[in-house]
């Protein structure tokens, strides 16, 4: 098992800079995680001294950087903003070399008003099609979450709901696009999360373990305390043969318990796991 984390509990220190990166880092390292995930809004420079600065500290306490976390918006019913939007990717992904982090996270885009299924579903395929080629490039994996809202987003992710998820994923099966399972988003629509799994199991690159207070409400709590099947899902990536990355996306606002109390419960969920 490799294991890291998105910090979304320390989104706000960082984003106004009472917190950096690095404290991130040194934060990662001493919660013993083999890797740190970043959201793509900690770096709103990107000049080279920034990069120095981050590699220079994963290198001082000795962990890797995993994922980024972008916001690819391809459903934008403004033809040149869904091309700036790839600009941003191809930016995003030259980041993420740079870096030294093997994936990007990447999303349909939001569920603006006036964007119709149809135009929609082209169109992220579309743009994922092209930062795929961009990202092959640099030897980045781009996995795309079944999401609901990011970050800097006004309206919910157009994929949300399950059956848009999967028609994009079918429309691109003959590329490299690799899945991040998030083992809570479904719930938010009182959908099923492990019948989800079981058509996508083989695709995903990264587990996103993440936990809801109870169906049907967007209340993130600490995983393992919420209604997640996070046991369920781990023992079927178990069967498949899963050996990829967990990543814990800690939501909870608990403090460093919610990070210590979260890393405890899924490496012994994960050990207890039914395996095959």
């Amino acid at each position: 098992m490799k294991l890291s984390c998105l910090p979304v509990s320390l989104y706000n220190d960082i984003f106004t800079g009472n917190s950096t990166v690095a404290d991130w880092i040194q934060f990662g390292a001493e919660l013993g995680l083999d890797a740190v995930d970043f959201s793509i809004k900690f770096f709103p420079k990107r000049d080279a001294e920034t990069i120095k600065q981050t590699r220079t500290a994963l290198e001082n306490h000795n962990i890797t950087p995993g994922m980024i976390a972008c916001y690819s918006d391809f459903t934008h019913p403004d033809p040149a903003q869904r091309a700036q939007e790839l600009t941003d990717l191809k930016a995003d992904i030259a980041l993420a070399k740079a870096l030294g982090a093997e994936f990007i996270r990447v999303t349909a885009g939001q569920n603006h008003p006036g964007t119709e299924r149809t135009a929609g579903v082209q169109w992220v395929t579309d743009g994922f099609r092209r930062a795929l080629d961009e990202a092959e490039k640099h030897g980045i994996t781009l996995a795309y979450e079944n999401h609901t809202k990011g970050a800097p987003w006004d309206y919910w992710d157009f994929s949300q709901p399950t059956e848009i998820f999967l028609e994009i994923l079918d429309a691109l099966s003959d590329t490299p696009l690799g899945v991040c399972f998030d083992t809570a988003n479904p719930l938010v629509l009182s959908e099923d999360v492990l019948a989800l799994l079981e058509q996508i199991v083989h695709r995903i690159v990264v587990v996103h373990i993440f936990d809801l207070r109870e169906v049907g409400v967007f209340e993130p709590v600490r995983v393992g305390t919420g209604a997640s099947p996070i046991p369920q899902v781990f023992s079927r990536m178990r069967q498949a043969g899963y050996d990829g990355w967990l990543s814990i996306e800690e939501a909870s606002r608990s403090g460093r318990n919610g990070f210590t109390e979260s890393i405890a419960f899924v490496q012994k969920t994960w050990q207890h796991a039914l395996a095959a």
